[in-house]
């Protein structure tokens, strides 16, 4: 009888177990990564450079032998930078395509309507091509922002214009979004540690187009400094019906004002415009080797020269495949998120704020630039990034 239960316990310790089931969007050959972003809509010169420089990266990798044996499969989708388009790309992705992670997703109110199920479904949204605190607010295992959120932008810039430009009057007109939102919370709480009462501020619709009225209101407030929560648009028309008025007053946006549109507006319309940025455009002329080489393999891949969202992208997908390297072959949600929480001090080529992330920090930075255009371009006016 003991002879018998012996038998069937060395039984039952002799079968193989049973193989782990494998990662959505994960096989021994492949890992799948999705994105949606605008490809032709209203912000299509984010979303086509930006998600250009994520495939460029993953096609080098792939090139040469893939990750821990695997090929990535890029997927990309177009939301034109509206929100029902983004939840029926995001549903293919996740639940058709199976994506393991997604990235660059394009648009704060896009991601902020697609993140609860894409969460629940146990995929990562990681740098998502928007500086929303929501991104990586409140902490969630499965949330990385990239660089500072435009809540952290202008309280950096509105610490330096208080403190040493020496601004009293604070006013703010911005988009009635929750990009606007973001910026106006930014500017109230830094007043807040200021001292400051907020003068004037006024809201106004993604799709206005007339800008006299608001105006006028802030220059009757007497504001020494407009915070402007714009993008590109909205930004030029307003600082266009400034000049219109005569009035000089300086203006600040957050990154999402920080093109070479807004720069480049004939006229010198935008002249002594600032804008605060996580991370620099850094043109090809007179550039390392390092962003040489990447300007020319974009050129030649995508036939046009890479800006800012091209070079935040690579950046981002840089940074990713660092973090697909280091959790190593058992491919998993939770190898992944360990690996993206152990990078730190990361510094890109561009010469952006360090980037680090820890288990109780998904953002990799809070710092911003201060940059001016000046002759159609942007500068920098302090060369370290600040903070607050």
């Amino acid at each position: 009888m003991i002879r018998s239960i012996l038998a069937v316990a060395a039984l039952a310790f002799a079968v193989p177990a049973v193989a782990a089931e494998p990662a959505r969007g994960v096989t021994d050959a492949e890992i799948v990564i999705g994105t949606y972003t605008d490809l032709s809509g209203v912000t299509a010169m984010w979303g086509v450079n930006n998600s250009n420089s994520w495939r460029m990266v993953f096609d080098q990798v792939n090139a040469a032998g893939g990750i821990n044996g695997r090929k990535i499969k890029y997927i990309v989708e177009d939301n034109q930078y509206q929100v029902p388009r983004s939840v029926q790309a995001a549903n293919k992705l996740i639940n058709r395509d199976g994506v393991f992670i997604m990235v660059a997703n394009g648009g704060t109110p896009m991601n902020n309507a697609v993140m609860p199920d894409q969460i629940a479904k146990g995929v990562a949204n990681i740098f998502p091509l928007t500086s929303a605190r929501s991104m990586y607010e409140p902490l969630n295992h499965l949330k990385f922002g990239l660089g500072s959120s435009y809540y952290d932008q202008v309280r950096a810039g509105l610490k330096y214009f208080v403190e040493q430009r020496g601004k009293k009057q604070v006013c703010t007109m911005a988009q009635d979004t929750d990009f606007g939102r973001d910026v106006t919370d930014g500017v109230k709480d830094q007043l807040k540690a200021e001292n400051i009462t907020l003068t004037g501020a006024t809201l106004h619709k993604p799709t206005d187009t007339d800008f006299s009225a608001s105006v006028a209101r802030m220059h009757d407030a007497n504001c020494d400094l407009l915070v402007l929560g714009t993008i590109v648009r909205d930004s030029v028309q307003i600082i266009s019906a400034v000049h219109k008025t005569g009035w000089n007053v300086d203006m600040m946006g957050a990154a999402a004002s920080y093109d070479d549109v807004v720069a480049g507006v004939p006229g010198e319309t935008t002249e002594g415009f600032y804008a605060m940025t996580p991370m620099l455009f850094v043109a090809e002329t007179g550039a390392t080797p390092e962003v040489k080489a990447f300007s020319a393999a974009y050129r030649k891949e995508f036939g046009k020269e890479p800006n800012f969202a091209a070079q935040i992208g690579f950046t981002g997908a840089q940074v990713v495949v660092q973090a697909l390297k280091n959790a190593g072959k058992s491919l998993t949600p939770d190898s992944f998120v360990a690996s993206m929480e152990g990078i730190k001090d990361y510094r890109d080529i561009f010469g952006s704020p360090v980037i680090s992330f820890s288990s109780t920090k998904h953002q990799g930075s809070n710092q911003s630039f201060l940059c001016v255009v000046k002759n159609g371009h942007w500068q920098t006016v302090e060369a370290e990034p600040l903070g607050y």
